[in-house]
């Protein structure tokens, strides 16, 4: 078992996959909640979960006059829920069934008097079964869950510096529960056209209302579908040439299927320096993408921020 205090540790898919899969279901069911009472926000910023010192959470959510905010807590290993009134319900995170959380959470929204009914259909996940009725999976690996936010923490750490170094309109560094993955999107500004649609079990609404403008977008994704854990970066819509650009490091390939750059997670843990390497990965695919596109780079561009020193203006 490594420490727990390596940054960057080891999570092939093949030791968690039951976890994962598990964890995933779990994300939705929270995820779900925020959706539920959040107004939407351009391209479902309304959604995601955030990382945070000890896991993911869905931040303040406002119901009425008063707030909830749900936590998932990868070091005590417990659901935590706590309303602005000082209410709180706590579930620790051990195995049991996807239906058998969706019940629990439900039994803790009712505790702090709150009524959220919640779509209970997964969405972006093929051979989907109601939440309420998912007695399949039932997976928790305490150990991999906490490398899984390791792996998040650091990627959030270093996608937030990269996130600096662009004036544009950008997208915080958030969490997807539909898609589970961690992701930071920046915009050229222009107006994209339609999106196909046709994404698992998501309205062909949402995804083309998510895609209403030309994007760079990368992040963490921990796998699945034959893929090990991996960095990606896309654009959308893919500019010609884009595919072809030469990237750093030489690990990244571009994916022909899923139509983006992947960076193995092992490439970047093998690096002396991961999160400069990650660095040079969003750097580069972002430039590829930009330049490929015809954005207006210099507009859009500045320096990677510093603490404390304002961004200059000429």
């Amino acid at each position: 078992m490594e420490p727990r205090t390596a940054a960057w540790p080891a999570l092939p898919l093949s030791q968690w996959r039951d976890t994962c899969a598990t964890l995933h279901l779990w994300t939705q069911v929270i995820g779900k909640i925020r959706l539920a009472r959040t107004p939407w926000l351009n391209h479902s910023w309304h959604v995601p979960l955030y990382v945070t010192a000890r896991g993911l959470t869905t931040s303040a959510i406002f119901v009425d006059e008063r707030a909830l905010e749900i936590s998932l807590d990868f070091i005590d290993h417990k659901l935590v829920m706590v309303s602005s009134d000082g209410g709180r319900a706590e579930l620790e995170l051990v195995p049991r069934t996807v239906a058998e959380f969706y019940r629990r959470v439900q039994r803790m929204l009712a505790s702090l008097a709150f009524d959220v009914p919640i779509s209970r259909m997964p969405n972006e996940i093929p051979d989907a079964v109601p939440l309420d009725e998912d007695t399949v999976h039932a997976s928790y690996d305490p150990e991999y869950a906490h490398r899984f936010w390791r792996v998040l923490l650091q990627s959030s750490r270093v996608l937030t510096q990269f996130r600096t170094g662009f004036v544009g309109k950008s997208s915080p560094v958030h969490f997807f529960w539909g898609s589970f993955d961690l992701a930071v999107t920046r915009f050229s500004g222009r107006s994209a056209p339609p999106h196909p649609g046709g994404v698992l079990h998501l309205p062909d609404a949402v995804v083309r209302e998510a895609y209403s403008h030309e994007v760079s977008s990368a992040g963490f994704w921990p796998g699945g579908n034959g893929v090990d854990a991996s960095f990606y970066s896309y654009a959308y819509p893919e500019p010609p040439g884009f595919r072809d650009a030469v990237v750093a490091p030489h690990a990244a390939i571009f994916d022909k299927k899923l139509g983006e750059f992947l960076l193995p997670y092992e490439a970047i843990r093998a690096s002396p320096d991961p999160g400069q390497e990650l660095m040079r990965f969003l750097q580069s695919t972002y430039e590829a993408a930009a330049s490929a596109g015809g954005w207006d780079r210099a507009a859009v561009e500045c320096s990677i921020g510093e603490t404390r020193v304002p961004r200059p203006i000429n």
